[in-house]
């Protein structure tokens, strides 16, 4: 007869094992990935509106989220540094700071390549921020509840996608196409908010600074030896969930309004389904990811994705109806593979590297995997957004197998 507690078993356990300051971490980081989140959707949300501002092409358009993602990957590997050098809480702080600052300064930029800068900076702030948050409530988090607790901290993504699509549609309804764009980067100032928080309540899990301390080893460390076979197949794995995503994250409201002829608050019901889903999704894959393992779920979600956005992108013209409840499922498992992630990069890497390994993975995963909604937006041309959308599918492909490179964590203790 089992013998474990009560609170242990409901679907509320993970919660209050996180103690006190675990669940002030969770704050936290759940508001910084959220807010992260915000800050990165106002550009594609706006992207249609950009393009005829500056009277530039789509593989331009494609190019500003390039930028992005391509200089997320530098910032993902300086916040890993610094989050095992300086702590996670600090980290945490200076990566909020930095994607909101040059938010901000997008909505100033007076040509293209201004903006380009602008936004391809933010990606500094864009590409650290997960990596430390997700490590703060992992190292917070018991092993048998690893995978859903960060997990939630994922599902703030489509939290802070929910937030900008509200406010995208008050703005665009109010305010003339040239200047809603900007007034939607200058919103990207709400982080300011989060930032008293994390400095007045939020601290790094117990016992860690002294575990860095006792063994803390360089960047080149996690290229070495055993660890070296792990970080390829760990970003490879990246690459291939995060270019499929991508793809879909940058060319989906231009598909909706392009191809599928909505408009703004048309749009906003299609926006409701894939983000309920992703909500979900998050959700219920940090749940699968402790139940079935970290690579069957990975490979799961990986295949029905690659499916779903064939079936979405290459429904006939007239079936509306079909592509907004199809949305559904497609936000659900495009979203819900990101649920293992922060659990699976932490149990690869001991504690002196964590921060390097998982924010050099996850974000070097982004740089690469931006090539495919840059290569969607130039195929585009001669396609059509839908036809070179597919091609986000086939990085999926990837993912899979790059799984077969790594090893099956769940249930591992963090060393």
């Amino acid at each position: 007869m089992s013998t474990t507690p009560v609170t242990q078993t409901t679907s509320e356990g993970w919660f209050r094992s996180l103690g006190q300051r675990g669940k002030r971490a969770f704050v936290g980081a759940f508001g910084g990935y959220g807010l992260d989140s915000y800050d990165y959707w106002i550009l594609p949300l706006s992207l249609v509106a950009i393009t005829s501002f500056f009277g530039i092409s789509k593989g331009q358009a494609g190019l500003l989220n390039t930028a992005t993602l391509v200089l997320s990957a530098l910032g993902g590997a300086v916040a890993g540094v610094l989050a095992d050098r300086i702590g996670r809480v600090k980290t945490l702080l200076i990566t909020v700071i930095t994607y909101a600052v040059f938010t901000v300064l997008c909505g100033f930029a007076t040509s293209y390549e201004m903006l380009l800068v602008f936004r391809g900076l933010q990606g500094l702030g864009f590409g650290g921020e997960w990596a430390a948050g997700a490590i703060l409530v992992a190292e917070y988090s018991k092993p048998e509840y690893r995978g859903r607790a960060v997990a939630f901290i994922q599902s703030a993504w489509a939290v802070g996608w929910g937030l900008a699509v509200l406010v995208y549609t008050l703005v665009f309804s109010f305010v003339s196409a040239d200047m809603a764009w900007r007034v939607m980067f200058w919103t990207g100032a709400l982080p300011a908010v989060l930032i008293l928080y994390i400095r007045r309540t939020v601290q790094d899990a117990p016992g860690t600074v002294e575990q860095r301390e006792k063994s803390s080893r360089g960047f080149s460390a996690i290229f070495k030896g055993g660890l070296g076979r792990t970080t390829f197949f760990a970003a490879l794995l990246a690459t291939g969930v995060q270019g499929g995503y991508y793809t879909l994250a940058t060319w989906l409201p231009t598909y909706l309004k392009t191809e599928r002829g909505l408009t703004v608050i048309n749009s906003t019901g299609y926006y409701a389904f894939l983000i309920s889903g992703a909500f979900i999704g998050y959700v219920c894959g940090g749940f699968i990811t402790d139940r079935l393992g970290r690579k069957k779920t990975f490979a799961l979600f990986a295949v029905l994705s690659a499916i779903l956005i064939m079936l979405y992108t290459q429904i006939p013209v007239g079936a509306n109806t079909v592509v907004l409840f199809l949305g559904f499922p497609l936000g659900f498992c495009a979203s819900a593979i990101f649920s293992g992630f922060g659990s699976f990069l932490a149990e690869l890497y001991p504690t002196d590297v964590r921060g390097t390994g998982q924010g050099f993975t996850y974000n070097f995963g982004r740089a690469v995997g931006a090539l495919f909604p840059a290569g969607v937006g130039f195929m585009a041309e001669s396609m059509g957004v839908g036809g070179a959308m597919v091609f986000g599918a086939a990085a999926y492909g990837i993912a899979v197998l790059a799984l077969l490179g790594l090893p099956e964590t769940v249930g591992r203790e963090l060393t």
